[in-house]
């Protein structure tokens, strides 16, 4: 009798999956599992409030070093300009240290170095003390009644080339809110000469350079001032006097009493050991002319410079890197180094430093406000005896 042909059919349908399940390994069987969930990246972590950068304690056997080096990241409107005001810095001051970045455009989320740990200069810690080379004042009032001490340092704009701000020893001999400024005839013949005539006499207000506050030195017609040009605190633009920012000089103009020492330096190359280190920082060396400011010159490191720093590291026992010293001082960024700390490099000592918020410090003199501090409403007050230089 034949076979039904559905029957045979469906045997043979039977034993095909059958004999896939076997060569596949049954898998066909098996459950399948589910992909495993990769872990989200955590949120890095908040970033520190800044630090202040302009008033530190001072123990005059003690400190040779004030302040941390920061760093933050550019806002995606922000100049170096900036920053330079909001951390109590100079333009130039940030830009050297910062080398390669656009000035004027950083770009949002860029990591800007922020040098704001200074070698004291080695000049008597009395009065006023400026270094030049730093462009940078630093002010050491006299003890407090508890005998406790503070150094205050403020970033400051200088004589620029061919205009030199004096190198020596003086003292501020008067002080006048909202002063008048009275160019003298060399200020009056090159503005006349740049299409930009100045009056024999500029009034207090907005278009006065001097800003709210001016100090007289014993060097005739140089002055330590503010400005109504904040931004060209931290650059050689005046014509010998000591500019600082609006809110810096409104914040020490009550406190530096008239007969203040002021000692004006030139040290373009510091070192001081401090707690636990060496710590060296370095600036370009200023030209003198048009020809030498082109070359952009650097201090060298010599054996003389090698010798003088081991002479201050031999009493604590401490050793030094010396080819990261030399690139320190090569290099002149005017980032403070502690050269002497074990396995210091110098990347290492830049991805080390605390990264702060891009905000004004707390207790800063300035509030953030981009105006110029010039006083209302007070009497204005001439200028007496010499011209002025701005």
């Amino acid at each position: 009798m034949a076979r039904p042909v559905g029957t045979s059919w469906a045997a043979r349908g039977l034993a095909l999956v059958v004999a896939t399940g076997v060569l596949a390994g049954c898998s066909i069987f098996q459950p399948r599992h589910a992909e495993p969930e990769v872990p989200a990246v955590p949120p890095p972590p908040p970033l520190a409030a800044p630090l202040p950068t302009h008033l530190f304690p001072y123990e005059p056997k003690v400190t040779g070093v004030v302040g941390e080096l920061q760093v933050t990241f550019a806002r995606h409107e922000d100049t170096l300009s900036d920053i330079a005001r909001r951390f109590n810095l100079g333009f130039d001051e940030v830009a050297r240290a910062n080398p390669g970045l656009d000035p004027w455009l950083p770009g949002a989320g860029t990591r800007v170095v922020l040098p704001t740990q200074f070698v004291l200069p080695d000049a008597p810690h009395e009065g006023i003390v400026i270094n030049v080379a730093a462009l940078r004042m630093f002010y050491f009032p006299k003890a407090e009644k508890d005998g406790s001490r503070v150094v205050m340092t403020y970033p400051i704009g200088i004589g620029k080339v061919g205009w030199a701000t004096p190198i020596g020893t003086t003292k501020v001999v008067s002080k006048r809110k909202d002063p008048w400024w009275t160019p003298p005839t060399s200020v009056r013949r090159e503005h006349e000469k740049e299409g930009d005539p100045l009056p024999a006499r500029v009034p207090p207000g907005p278009d006065n350079p001097l800003g709210a506050y001016a100090m007289n030195l014993g060097w005739p017609s140089y002055l330590i001032h503010g400005t109504n040009k904040p931004a060209g605190v931290g650059l050689r633009a005046s014509h010998g006097c000591i500019r600082m920012y609006p809110e810096d000089i409104d914040a020490v103009f009550e406190r530096i009493p008239v007969g203040t020492k002021v000692t004006v330096v030139d040290q373009p190359l510091l070192y001081r050991w401090h707690q636990d280190s060496l710590y060296v920082q370095s600036y370009p060396l200023h030209a003198k002319n048009e020809a030498e400011d082109a070359a952009g010159h650097k201090p060298k490191f010599t054996t003389r410079t090698k010798d003088r720093m081991w002479q201050r590291v031999k009493p604590h026992g401490g050793a030094v890197d010396w080819m990261v010293t030399e690139q320190v001082v090569t290099e002149a960024l005017g980032i403070a180094v502690p050269v002497s700390r074990r396995g210091i490099s110098m990347a290492g000592h830049l991805a080390s430093a605390r990264e702060v918020e891009n905000a004004v410090p707390a207790g800063a003199n300035w509030d953030g406000r981009d105006d110029t501090a010039i006083a209302k409403g007070a009497t204005p007050k001439p200028v007496t005896g010499a011209h002025n230089t701005n």
